[in-house]
């Protein structure tokens, strides 16, 4: 649907979709202490209401189509294209109607891979991450970790038969960034390090956590929870396969308050709570110099 063959108050009402839905699927990560800031390719974004902000590039705007033309770059008509794509246009509120819920349609997107910038990709994790280049490789290898066109690592998530089901992202610049490809299904699959025992188990924050407790506890199997989750979807199918399980969130109020929920609901789970902010940092600690 192009823009000469949508009515205006169509247009309005693309306009007044939650911002909050957009950048959910355009794979963006809410701050975990800010609710108003989101971390997103081009930078951190406030949000309030339907405005926004990016404090980076000291740019922002109003409504939705405002905010897909700046996270992707579009111009009016493939926002308007883009959205009407992944958001239900049928039975369309009149303009007036201030933040519609649409039900969205959106489909896994994964990045595309680019093989020209895997080598960042491996510098980042093996000298910023300090993780052992031969883990790197062997991810690399089996497909569980690439490269996109903005250098950012790929880290896929896995589901039944090793269908593929997400991917987190990070970003390998200057600017700290991480979320999630538009579409990812985190209650269908995870992304994993698998170590000596796939029956014991840590869950941790990210996969770059998974990975560093792979390397400082090899005997376990680390799994991402794609950002911190007291109950994902796929624990309680261990639990009750009798998998030994730690929740190995991140030392912060935080990581505590949902580790604290997770043991809570399941007795069985322990605390393994890192000596450093997270088992990234101290891998990194550990490391010679």
């Amino acid at each position: 649907m192009v823009q000469h063959s949508m009515k205006q108050h169509q247009i309005q009402s693309l306009r007044q979709i939650d911002l909050k839905q957009i950048l959910n699927l355009c794979g963006c990560s809410p701050h975990r202490l800010d609710q108003c800031k989101w971390h997103t390719p081009c930078g951190t974004i406030s949000v309030k209401g339907q405005k926004f902000m990016n404090w980076s590039r000291n740019k922002g705007g109003g409504g939705a189509i405002d905010l897909v033309c700046h996270l992707r770059g579009d111009d009016f008509k493939q926002a308007l294209i883009w959205l009407a794509s992944n958001f239900a246009l049928s039975s369309l509120p009149h303009a007036g109607h201030e933040n519609p819920s649409y039900r969205h349609q959106a489909s896994l997107q994964l990045p595309h891979r680019d093989q020209s910038k895997i080598e960042r990709v491996i510098h980042y994790l093996t000298t910023q991450r300090c993780i052992p280049r031969k883990i790197v490789m062997d991810l690399i290898e089996y497909g569980n970790l690439y490269a996109d066109s903005r250098s950012n690592a790929v880290f896929v998530l896995l589901g039944k038969e090793k269908s593929v089901v997400g991917a987190e992202l990070r970003g390998t610049g200057s600017t700290q960034w991480r979320g999630m490809a538009p579409g990812s299904k985190k209650q269908l699959g995870c992304f994993y390090a698998l170590g000596k025992s796939n029956r014991k188990m840590v869950i941790c924050e990210s996969a770059i956590d998974a990975i560093s407790c792979l390397v400082l506890w090899p005997e376990y199997t680390a799994i991402s929870t794609s950002g911190a989750n007291h109950n994902p979807a796929w624990l309680k199918k261990f639990l009750d396969h009798g998998c030994d399980i730690y929740c190995g969130f991140d030392a912060d109020n935080t990581g505590d308050m949902l580790a604290d929920k997770m043991t809570r609901l399941y007795p069985s789970v322990k605390r393994l709570r890192p000596p450093e902010h997270d088992w990234n940092q101290l891998l990194q600690s550990s490391s010679p110099p």
